[in-house]
């Protein structure tokens, strides 16, 4: 081979490489909700079995920050476990012109979580917004023991603490509420704590007990059930959101598609949570 030849082959190796990586590469990058990391992280690692030429990397750190991250552009999607706010709605819109889409991926169903050795077993909306909102303090106010409450709940930037907040709390948290980096965390602190209380996602209640939540004082107590859930009785129910600038294409759209299918669905329940029928 002549030195013309030899560098015609080396130029085309050179381009067939670089034109390999551009279509083998399908990066769609996934960050928010810490309750939905789990769920994403499982449909992530099927999608990418069944799909080699994909990378879909999931990361958590709680719904406000996924919806921070989709608004300055470092992630393709935003898992959200509350609905996005007017807020960032308007910070999409100015930096993107979009209102942005709204994606309900599955439901799931918020445990208020006692102590196992705790005798009280059921509470009324009320009577959990106002033990949170720091009104009731003591169990023998709503039939347990003379003991002080103590309070678990997330941080801020959780989709869940919004969520709890506007739709059980309804007010500002008490003071005395202990933030806690993360749902297991609450769990593992309302596991060694006879007179505590928490909150968070139904996937993670193992090792306390779900109070059974009344609607008003007259209203059944209904627990946290994959049939309680799914027919909207259990009264702390939500979606789960995944939040995009714009309507989805290629390998997101591919994602998203596939999430939506009865495939993608009948992974939900492996992880704890609900699907969307």
């Amino acid at each position: 081979m002549n030195t013309t030849k030899f560098k015609i082959a080396a130029l085309l190796v050179v381009v067939m490489t670089i034109g390999f990586s551009f279509t083998t590469i399908n990066k769609v990058t996934v960050k928010g909700s810490d309750t939905m990391v789990i769920l994403s992280q499982k449909w992530a690692e099927v999608y990418m079995k069944k799909n080699p030429g994909a990378s879909i990397q999931v990361t958590g750190g709680g719904s406000g920050v996924g919806l921070a991250a989709l608004i300055n552009g470092s992630t393709d999607i935003a898992n959200s476990s509350r609905p996005i706010k007017a807020s960032e709605i308007e910070k999409l819109k100015a930096r993107y012109n979009s209102m942005g889409v709204e994606i309900p991926c599955a439901k799931d169903g918020l445990s208020v979580y006692l102590n196992k050795a705790n005798p009280v077993t059921t509470l009324t909306l009320k009577q959990i917004g106002q033990i949170f909102a720091g009104k009731i303090t003591n169990w023998n106010e709503v039939g347990g023991p003379d003991a002080n409450i103590k309070l678990y709940g997330r941080e801020s930037s959780s989709g869940t603490f919004g969520f709890f907040k506007d739709n059980v709390v309804k007010t500002d948290f008490s003071p005395s509420c202990q933030t806690l980096p993360g749902t297991a965390a609450i769990v593992n602190a309302v596991k060694k704590d006879k007179f505590s209380i928490g909150y968070g996602g139904a996937a993670y209640a193992e090792g306390v007990k779900d109070c059974a939540v009344k609607k008003d004082d007259k209203s059944p107590g209904i627990l946290p059930t994959a049939a309680t859930i799914k027919n909207h009785t259990y009264p702390i129910s939500r979606y789960l959101y995944m939040y995009l600038k714009s309507k989805p294409t290629g390998e997101a759209k591919a994602f998203i598609d596939w999430i939506l299918s009865s495939e993608g669905q009948a992974l939900i329940a492996e992880v704890g949570y609900y699907p969307l029928k």
